[in-house]
């Protein structure tokens, strides 16, 4: 019977110490994505200001072609 129990409980431990790591796991990933998540902010930021200041030059660059038409 002592067995049985001895048993129940290593098995209840290794549970326990499995769901610890699953919890680990989840906090670290939701860390992960929301590091992601602001690194892709920035980059689509830089992104639309470089697409407005070429879309600038190129107005520039047909007015400029225009005038000398």
């Amino acid at each position: 019977m002592s067995d049985i129990k001895q048993q129940i409980f290593q098995e209840l431990t290794a549970l326990e110490d499995a769901a610890t790591r699953l919890r680990s796991t989840a906090v670290n990933a939701g860390r992960q994505t929301d590091l992601e998540v602001a690194i892709l902010t920035e980059q689509v930021k830089n992104l639309r200001e470089r697409n407005n200041r070429a879309a600038e030059m190129i107005n520039k660059s047909i007015s400029i072609l225009k005038k000398l038409k």
